[in-house]
């Protein structure tokens, strides 16, 4: 065979097939939680290592870790799903990783999770369904189900952005009586 042929035609061809091959067989993993460090990428909130974190890693490699899956499914309303390599929750349980995809899901909105949007993990069908039967409340829900979820987060948690904001408001009313006390303010 030709030498020239061989370095201009097969060789670029060989190599774009490598390329290929290493590019499709890509893995991911879920990476550690440390609570020193991780910040939810929604809501800037501690990510703690518990049951309700969850993660995702984009193609390009980023990994983005969130303190309730309800943040997760909201930076993927606002950056889309094309470029997620994989996404991944916490078993309730035993806190095993698993790809978001193949895990069940338990939904009821008295459920209490850091940002209240009552959402819980299972590694498995039965899991989920003994977690709904032994605590009386809950449905049921697929990856495929719960991407078609209503994701409002609960009244407790409505409540609680009210009272920040009426309280942020007393302390800047506070603020504004101390300042006409002391004389300070505009005249």
């Amino acid at each position: 065979m030709n030498k020239k042929l061989w370095s201009s035609v097969f060789l670029p061809l060989l190599l774009l097939g490598m390329i290929c091959i290493s590019a499709c067989g890509k893995t991911y993993e879920a990476l550690p939680i440390d609570e020193k460090v991780d910040i939810c990428a929604i809501c800037n909130m501690q990510v703690k290592d518990d049951a309700f974190a969850t993660q995702l890693t984009t193609k390009d490699g980023k990994t983005y870790k969130f303190d309730d899956i309800g943040c997760m499914h909201k930076w993927k309303e606002q950056n889309g799903t094309s470029n997620i390599g994989m996404d991944f929750v916490r078993d309730y349980n035993d806190k095993a990783w698993i790809e978001y995809s193949k895990a069940y899901y338990v939904y009821d909105s008295s459920i209490r999770t850091p940002m209240a949007y009552g959402i819980l993990s299972f590694k498995d069908k039965t899991s989920a369904e003994a977690f709904v039967a032994e605590q009386g409340i809950g449905k049921v829900l697929t990856a495929e189900e719960l991407n078609q979820h209503n994701w409002k987060q609960s009244k407790a948690m409505d409540n609680m952005d009210h009272m920040k904001e009426h309280t942020a408001e007393e302390g800047d009313n506070k603020q504004h009586s101390d300042m006409k006390d002391s004389g300070g303010g505009h005249k």
